[in-house]
């Protein structure tokens, strides 16, 4: 599909009842230069073909769907590498391309869930999970970043990943969600692709920022 359709860009807000977020890039800033920079540093010379906003190597993808330990995606990647580096190494790198919340989204969505029902469907893995998490209930003040939703899917926990058009017709069934009362608001394109062929309404979001100033 092109990145100019219309589906990344038009939805009825009459006729929404059920909203689904992205995580990253969209309630929490991200830089994946920070990432790939922290691992070159280690030494790693590939880290941009391994990840980035839209590609996972095989090991970062079964790290993503729960399908490995974080234990066995250190020791993992210390083979694939090939460079004696300590699990606190790759996992301050692989962490280091989270930043800080928009305040302002968390804010627009306690607003929010008075009128929809708020889902989060995040590709994301249990090492980036504990560390986000906490830094949630720090900002928050000891607030779960769970009770802003009706449920939050979380890849790595659900066993599912982004962009499939059946993992979101999965998740519409699971939560008994109609796709043409659901907007789906991600970042990456490929996502917006899949939950558009699953018949979601779709935004695909520019920028953090860009999610006050859309007339939800």
């Amino acid at each position: 599909m092109s990145t100019t359709n219309p589906i990344a860009t038009d939805f009825n807000k009459a006729t929404i009842k059920n909203i689904i977020f992205d995580f990253g890039g969209v309630l929490l800033h991200i830089d994946f230069k920070r990432t790939h920079a922290a691992f070159e540093a280690l030494g790693i010379k590939d880290a941009k073909a391994q990840f980035s906003q839209h590609h996972a190597s095989q090991l970062f993808s079964k790290l993503e769907t729960g399908d490995i330990t974080p234990k066995e995606f250190y020791d993992l990647f210390r083979k694939e590498a090939g460079k004696d580096i300590s699990n606190d190494q790759i996992r301050d790198a692989w962490n280091a391309m989270l930043l800080d919340y928009s305040k302002d989204n968390i804010k627009l969505l306690h607003r929010l869930k008075h009128t929809y029902n708020l889902y989060l469907f995040s590709n994301t893995n249990q090492i980036h999970y504990d560390w986000f998490a906490s830094l949630y209930q720090h900002e928050f003040n000891g607030e779960r970043l769970e009770d802003l939703f009706q449920k939050a899917w979380f890849s790595h926990e659900k066993g599912v990943r982004k962009p499939t058009p059946t993992v979101f017709t999965h998740m519409l069934k699971t939560e008994n969600l109609q796709p043409s009362q659901t907007l789906f608001i991600d970042d990456t394109i490929g996502n917006i692709e899949g939950a558009a062929a699953a018949g979601l309404q779709t935004h695909l979001l520019k920028s953090p920022a860009e999610l006050l100033q859309l007339d939800l």
